[in-house]
Order: C-alpha cells, then structure tokens, then sequence
C-alpha cells in the first residue's frame, strides 16, 4: 500500500469511527481530519466533500459483500447449491465481522431514504436478489432445498447475517455476546447451518414422513 493509499485508509477508518459515534450529519470534514491526523484539503483530493466520502463507505461496503455472493453464484458450475449458500453464510460472517464498524454505520445508514441509498438498491441490492435468487431456484431444481418462495427465503437468509453487525450493540447489552469475536461468529453459524438443514433443506423430508407415519398409525 503506497502512501496515498495510506492515507486514504486513515480518513476512511476515522470517518467510519466518528459516523459509528456523531453520526452522518453530526461528523464534520474537520472532524474527520483531525482524527485520521490529516489536512482537509487532502480529504477534499481524495474524495471531494463529504458525500463523496459516504459514497466511498458504502460502495467499498458492497463490493466486497456482493463479490461473495457473485463467487458462490459462479461456483455453481463446480458445486452443489447447499455448499454455495452455507460458503455464502460463512463468509459474509467474517466479512461483517472484519468490517463491523464499517457494516454496523452501512446498514444503519440504508435504512434512510436517499438518492444514494436508491442508487444503492438499484444496483448492489438488485445484484445480491439476483445472485441469490439464481442459487435457491437451483436448490429447488435440484431437490435439494424444499419448494418455497426464493424472496421469501433470501429475506429470511440476508436478516440472519445481517442482524448482528447492523444492531452490535443490542447484542452485546442484551446477550452479552460481541459478533466482533469470532467465537461468535462460529456459534451462530452452527445455528443458521441448523437453522437451513431444518427449514430449508430436504435431506430431512423422508424421516418427518416417517415419524408422520408412525404419529398417524
């Protein structure tokens, strides 16, 4: 990473602390120069103004994010969709658990009505349906995952990751569990992998018949 690289690194990383604390709106430029140790001009160079810092935020949020769900659409060729969705949970995980500050103002922050978050919908949000909807419809082809609705089942799967990195602190003041540790990263994904083998997948269907069998006679 050469300089300017730094640099830009240490006004992305104050920015996403002081958005984390102050919020948007109450996180001046100066602000954000002081803490990353940095002239204003300088953040001007980089990014222009504050909205271009956010724009940068979210967007460098969701290429990453969508990068995942883009290699586990393209593994489909090679793999078995139970095995694209479960590398989907793992390592958006760890991909939010990496970036929880980062993931904890981004999701925050698309819960507002904006020409940036419309943008956002329209083009990251679009792509992540369509790369998980062509992954379940394969499960449902394939007979691996039961026949239920692909909107339904992506809604289900996205409030699962994201949950715990969009309300971090609820977490930890209610539960007392940090989803910045990794122990909690591989607790919850033993429960979501529960979670699918009994709401989604349907390796199970012939033994619920047969207790059903048994039940009924």
């Amino acid at each position: 990473m050469d300089k300017g690289e730094k640099t830009k690194r240490k006004v992305i990383d104050a920015a996403v602390s002081l958005f984390n604390v102050k919020g948007y709106s109450g996180t001046s430029i100066r602000s954000i120069a002081d803490r990353a140790g940095v002239n204003v001009a300088l953040i001007s160079y980089y990014f222009g103004n504050k909205q271009g810092l956010l724009e940068e935020l979210m967007v460098e949020f969701f290429e990453g994010y969508n990068k995942i769900l883009e290699e586990a659409y393209q593994d489909l060729k090679s793999v078995s969709p139970k095995t694209c969705l479960f590398s989907i949970v793992e390592k958006i995980l760890k991909y939010q658990q990496h970036n929880h500050h980062l993931a904890r103002f981004v999701h925050r922050e698309v819960t507002l009505d904006s020409t940036l978050v419309r943008e956002l919908m329209m083009t990251y949000f679009m792509k992540e349906k369509h790369f998980m909807k062509a992954i379940i419809e394969a499960g449902i082809d394939k007979e691996e995952f039961r026949n239920l609705s692909c909107d339904f089942i992506s809604i289900q799967i996205r409030a699962l990751l994201t949950m715990p990195y969009s309300q971090p602190q609820y977490i930890r003041e209610v539960y007392h569990l940090y989803p910045h540790e990794s122990y909690f990263v591989q607790q919850y994904m033993k429960h979501i992998k529960k979670w699918l083998q009994e709401f989604l997948y349907t390796e199970n269907d012939g033994k619920i018949k047969k207790q059903l069998n048994i039940a009924l006679y």
